[in-house]
């Protein structure tokens, strides 16, 4: 049977959810994550509370007010099951360090304000530029993405937005040049970044993707021959722009993410 841990949260739980992830992700038993966000009332923390008795597991708690995290920790040692208030020992090494006292704010990460617009106009920017749209805004970038399809190209640009980063993407067609633009670009100093892939596994891809809408498996699109050629060619451009290269085969999309904001920052433009 799978065991069950649930998150708690007083904002969106984005927090919680990435601190449980991390630490489940070391463990090879199955688990059903339940989480629990917006708690910001006697009310709902006894609703959480209800759902813990009735399905005990571990918690998770990332909870600013301290009365209300104090009511999940006593229900929980009450319920006789461990619970976990994850920010507690940073905030008070923080507070130590800097000799003054945290100021408790539910969901303070989440302020609107200049990075916050940032990151609102690397989101519209990344949409706007998906699959090569609007070439001549390709300068703007502050990276662009290139690589043939089913490269994790739109996601990767859609992540980079989310934190505030400009990022457009150019789809290498066969048989079509790749835009004017994307040169123009690289030339003005706009870094270019290749994602590739195995071919073989693209090529899985594709036929899956082929499935799902319906087309011939057999279509050239996912043709393993056609795929290498792809790539091959591909390469050959990444090569003649200088183009760092990223195999995103087995590479989740955090991580393709996080590889590009490293070069950009040892660029300076992140």
């Amino acid at each position: 049977m799978a065991k069950t841990v649930h998150l708690l949260s007083d904002s969106t739980g984005e927090t919680v959810s990435r601190i449980g992830s991390a630490a489940l992700s070391l463990f090879e038993e199955r688990v059903e994550k339940r989480l629990h966000i917006f708690l910001r009332s006697p009310a709902e923390i006894d609703a959480a509370i209800d759902e813990i008795r009735a399905a005990p597991g571990p918690v998770i708690v990332t909870m600013v007010d301290e009365a209300l995290r104090r009511r999940v920790l006593d229900a929980a040692a009450e319920i006789g099951v461990p619970a976990t208030p994850v920010l507690q020992p940073v905030i008070a090494m923080l507070e130590a360090e800097f000799g003054a006292p945290a100021r408790p704010r539910m969901g303070g990460q989440y302020v609107v304000d200049d990075l916050y617009y940032r990151r609102v106009d690397a989101i519209d920017y990344a949409m706007a530029m998906d699959d090569g749209a609007l070439s001549q805004r390709l300068s703007r970038a502050d990276v662009i993405l290139s690589g043939v399809s089913r490269t994790s190209k739109t996601p990767t640009c859609i992540y980079l937005a989310v934190r505030g980063v400009k990022a457009a993407n150019v789809p290498l067609i066969p048989g079509v040049e790749p835009p004017e633009a994307l040169f123009e670009a690289a030339a003005k100093g706009v870094p270019v970044v290749g994602l590739t892939a195995s071919p073989t596994r693209l090529a899985q891809i594709r036929s899956h993707r082929l499935e799902v809408i319906g087309h011939d498996r057999g279509a050239e699109y996912a043709m393993l021959d056609q795929v290498r050629r792809e790539v091959a060619e591909a390469r050959l451009l990444f090569e003649r722009i200088g183009a760092p290269v990223i195999d995103v085969t087995r590479r989740s999309i955090e991580e393709t993410a996080a590889e590009i904001m490293a070069m950009l920052r040892a660029a300076g433009r992140a």
